[in-house]
């Protein structure tokens, strides 16, 4: 994969077809390939007539590895998207994200709005503004000695994840430590593009689609049904949303 430097920091990216780019940012303790390759959003953006941009986040996939948690606040990961647009030389491009991905994009509209035409934010709904409560158990399971050490359901999900992707578990503990930040809800209001909040009927991590939705300007919802948050990721209901909103906001 390609990489650059983001304030001094490797990023690794890919480029896949031609057209109106979109940039796709993943959630935590993936990467682009897992989350947006693996799960067919790149083919349905291509086939649609999209360019997909894949970003690996900093501390996942092939981007450098990072160890201090002040590296993984959003707002610097957001700088580490706009920075990629401005690599290649692209004014502005739909944004997808999700779960951490979307709170990532969240930051990047607000920064920089020239930037965003359009964005998707999957997995993450009033929790965008609330906060998520079970970060130390998350920490904890990505710290254990083994598998087997993980008792927390969430804590064991997201270990389990972590091996079966090989990421760096040190890395990525320290991500889980600032990257949730949550956003003002002053900020939330300030986010001028148009915005598609979609989250899983049964994803109980994410809060609301409809709440953030309506605290959006230009906000509207689309519930994923009978979908948790993992499940939702490669949902074809949710990339045919997702799509019709990028072809909605294309032609206007």
């Amino acid at each position: 994969m390609p990489t650059f430097l983001s304030d001094g920091i490797s990023i690794a990216y890919e480029i896949y077809g031609e057209g109106e780019p979109v940039l796709l940012i993943h959630g935590f303790g993936s990467s682009g390939i897992i989350n947006w390759v693996n799960t067919g959003w790149v083919e349905a953006l291509n086939k649609a007539g999209y360019q997909a941009i894949t970003i690996d986040d900093r501390g996942h996939g092939l981007s450098e590895k990072l160890y201090d948690p002040n590296d993984y606040y959003p707002a610097l990961m957001a700088a580490d998207a706009e920075r990629l647009l401005e690599h290649l030389g692209i004014e502005r491009a739909f944004v997808i994200g999700y779960s951490m991905g979307a709170r990532i994009t969240a930051f990047l509209a607000v920064e920089w709005p020239e930037r965003v035409k359009a964005a998707v934010m999957g997995g993450m709904g009033m929790g965008l503004v609330t906060g998520l409560s079970d970060s130390r158990e998350i920490i904890d399971g990505l710290n254990a000695d083994s598998l087997a050490d993980v008792k927390h359901p969430t804590g064991r999900q997201f270990r389990i994840f972590a091996d079966h992707s090989k990421a760096d578990r040190q890395a990525l503990a320290a991500c889980m430590v600032s990257s949730r930040q949550p956003m003002d809800i002053d900020d939330v209001r300030r986010i001028s593009v148009p915005v598609l909040v979609a989250v899983g009927e049964t994803d109980d991590m994410a809060g609301s689609a409809q709440e953030l939705a309506d605290l959006l300007p230009k906000g509207e919802a689309f519930v994923i049904p009978r979908r948790n948050h993992m499940l939702a990721t490669g949902d074809a209901r949710f990339k045919e949303a997702a799509v019709a909103f990028l072809e909605r906001n294309a032609q206007a």
